[in-house]
Order: structure tokens, then sequence, then C-alpha cells
């Protein structure tokens, strides 16, 4: 005899930070509040990361020119980003929601899903428990962190995607038990997270252009027009979305960091400074998250905009800067010596095949390192971890290693 209760009504909610990059800087600087703002770099290379409310009332927007949202828009205030200050309020956020909700995932430094099945309120009834978990983490998100989070409670991931942005700016939708489809029916087709451009388009030429539309249309056409994506738009058109909140979390494949030049250089050490700043940051990623990296790659993209990649499997995983660094410029040395040099718009490095934080110890690992290829593998890691611990206490800053 099976002793399992009645399933409870799976009750799903996606939290999204609403403008994040903007709702941080107007906490550092509440004048800003009510104003355009564009987070970004000024100039004829800068693109716009993030838009605010205000300045999107323009036709302003995210992936931008900075040039053009300027035009669209004069009077808005360009704010060049503060990565450090974004970072520390995605942490509090996601620590919050791990507060709150029982099983949370995060899969974005402003978002996360969170299942809220079986919560009950404080007088114990269950048909208000998420209601009043959401409200009670976006009221400590509110007075901690000062930023706004939008948020719907539905029946799967799909409907609670789609129901946050919906809640913009700063709202709270719930959707009822088994209404999943008909709050979806009326908006467009193209607001279901797994449309992209060319499905709305190809869906538009039959007719589609409604997540009511679609979930109207026979399962078995949708699959035999568009394969596997047909039989998941038949599902997720109804509200049907059987993923599971993964609480824990997604598994990180790659670290990577990429900077934009306003100029093009051609001076082959100051790629390198570069490359050694992109590794300080992939190490202290790496350490973070207790992982090691298998590989190193190197991202180059020309002034033409012709983009290539570069990678290098290394002898052992690895997690030191010194490493890192190593194995980039070795890269950058490689990709010059048969490409020629050749202005650069854009360098990046990254590390993939990421592994747990365990090593085999040698006896190379006792002994200091020679040049590009740093052997004393504890005696770089001892450095590193002694910098994290040193910036950790007194901010990003607070000590750099020479270039």
């Amino acid at each position: 005899m099976s002793d399992d209760g009645p399933r409870l009504p799976p009750r799903i909610a996606h939290f999204d930070l609403d403008a994040f990059f903007v709702s941080v800087e107007c906490a550092r600087d509440p004048s800003l509040r009510g104003k355009p703002v564009l987070i970004g770099h000024a100039g004829r290379r800068g693109v716009v990361a993030t838009a605010s409310y205000e300045a999107r009332r323009f036709g302003c927007h995210s992936a931008q020119p900075m040039v053009q949202a300027l035009r669209l828009c004069p009077q808005a205030i360009v704010i060049p980003p503060h990565f450090e200050a974004y970072r520390a309020v995605s942490q509090r956020f996601h620590e919050l929601l791990h507060e709150t909700a029982p099983i949370v995932e995060s899969v974005g430094i402003d978002e996360a899903y969170a299942d809220l099945t079986g919560l009950t309120s404080r007088d114990g009834d269950p048909a208000c428990g998420a209601y009043e978990a959401a409200t009670t983490l976006r009221a400590r998100v509110h007075a901690e962190l000062d930023v706004a989070v939008s948020v719907c409670i539905a029946g799967s991931r799909t409907t609670a995607k789609v129901g946050s942005d919906r809640a913009k700016p700063d709202g709270l939708i719930e959707v009822p038990v088994g209404e999943d489809a008909a709050f979806l029916a009326p908006f467009p087709i193209r607001e279901l997270p797994m449309v992209g451009p060319k499905l709305g388009e190809a869906l538009a030429r039959a007719g589609v252009r409604t997540i009511g539309q679609a979930a109207s249309l026979d399962p078995r056409w949708l699959a035999r027009q568009f394969g596997r994506a047909g039989e998941v738009l038949a599902e997720h058109a109804r509200g049907l979305d059987a993923t599971p909140v993964n609480g824990n979390g997604r598994v990180a494949r790659s670290i990577s960091r990429e900077v934009t030049f306003g100029e093009d250089v051609e001076d082959v050490p100051e790629l390198e400074r570069v490359l050694a700043r992109h590794a300080e940051r992939v190490g202290t990623d790496l350490r973070e998250g207790g992982k090691r990296a298998r590989t190193v790659t190197l991202k180059l993209r020309w002034s033409d905009f012709t983009t290539l990649t570069r990678a290098r499997t290394l002898d052992r995983p690895a997690q030191a800067t010194d490493i890192i660094a190593a194995a980039g410029r070795a890269l950058l040395a490689e990709t010059i010596a048969a490409e020629g040099m050749r202005p650069v718009r854009l360098i990046g490095l990254g590390v993939t095949n990421l592994v747990e934080d365990a090593m085999q110890l040698e006896l190379g690992d006792l002994l200091p390192g020679d040049g590009d290829a740093p052997g004393g593998v504890l005696r770089a890691e001892d450095l590193d971890h002694a910098l994290d611990e040193i910036r950790a206490r007194f901010g990003a800053g607070a000590v750099t290693r020479g270039l």
C-alpha cells in the first residue's frame, strides 16, 4: 500500500530584479531616481548594459550602441558599470531567497526560480503560503537592498517566467491554480522563453501570433512542422512545463572575462596586461566556486570584427591565477605568430572543462616555478588565497599584482 498523500499543486515562482544595474546605481545615488539613466561607457564603441524605465520610453534598451541611445534620449545620464557593487547586491539577493524559499535555483545575477509548493501562511492556510513567502521576500529585498523585484507565482516555470515580465516594474502576480493556460493565452507568442526570432517568424507565417493560438493547435501538427521545438511549444503554450526547480543550481561550465577597447590596440605588452587582469578575475571565480579548469581559452576580435578563439589543455586542472595568465600569454603569442599582429578590438580569457577542487600533489608542486611555466603550484595558490582574503576584507582594489 502506498503511503503517498495527494499531490500538491505546484507553486513555482520566478523572481527578477528590475533594471538591475540601474536599480543598484539608484540605491547608491537616490538623486538618479525618476531620471533617464543608461549604464555603460560613453563613446562611439560603448554599448548600453541596462536602461532605466524612463530611458526606455525614448526607445533605449540593453545591447544598443550608446551613441544611438543618446540620440534617442540626449538628456540621459550615462554611468559606467560598477560590477563589484552589482555582484554584492546579487549575492545578498540570492541569500535572502535561500532564507525564504525551501528550493531555489539561481539562473542569473538578477533572477532565480523558487519552488514554493506546500508552503502555508502564518495562520496555516496552504492557499496563501506561496503568496505570503513571495511578499515577505520582496519586502526584505526592498528594505535591505533598496532595489525592486518583480515576481510571478504559477504552476510552471514557463508561466512564472512570462508572468514576472508582466509584473514589472516592481509587481507581484499569482496565477490561480489550474489557470496557467488562460493566463498565457492573450500574450504574444514571442513572450514564451523558448520562442526565438526564427521560430516566431515561422509561427507568424502560419497565422500564430498569440500563445493561446499556439495552444489551440494540434500538438501533432506542431511536432510535424517544427520537430522537438513544436512538441515543447505545444506543452508550454498550455502552461505545462514539468522541468523542476533544481535546488543544486546549474553547474557552471565555463568562466570568462573579456573587454572591448575604446580604441584598437596593437601593443602586445598592453594586451598581456589585460590578459593578466582577466586571469586575476577568472582565477578568483574558480577559487570562490571550488573549481579547477582543464582548459584555458583565448578570444580575439580584430578591428574588422573577425573573431577567433584558441584553446590550450593544461597538464593538470588549475585555479592559480599565474597558471591561467601564463596559458593566456602563450596562446596570444601563438596566435600572433600564426596570424600576424593586427589591431585588436576585443580580447577575452576563459576557462572550461571545470572539475571539483581536488588535486594529486607532485614533487614539483613544492618547488618554485620558472618563467611562463610556473611550478610551485602550492606556493602560487597560497599567494592567491592570501590576496583573496585581503580583498574580501578590504575591498577588490586593496591589493593588485605587479603586471
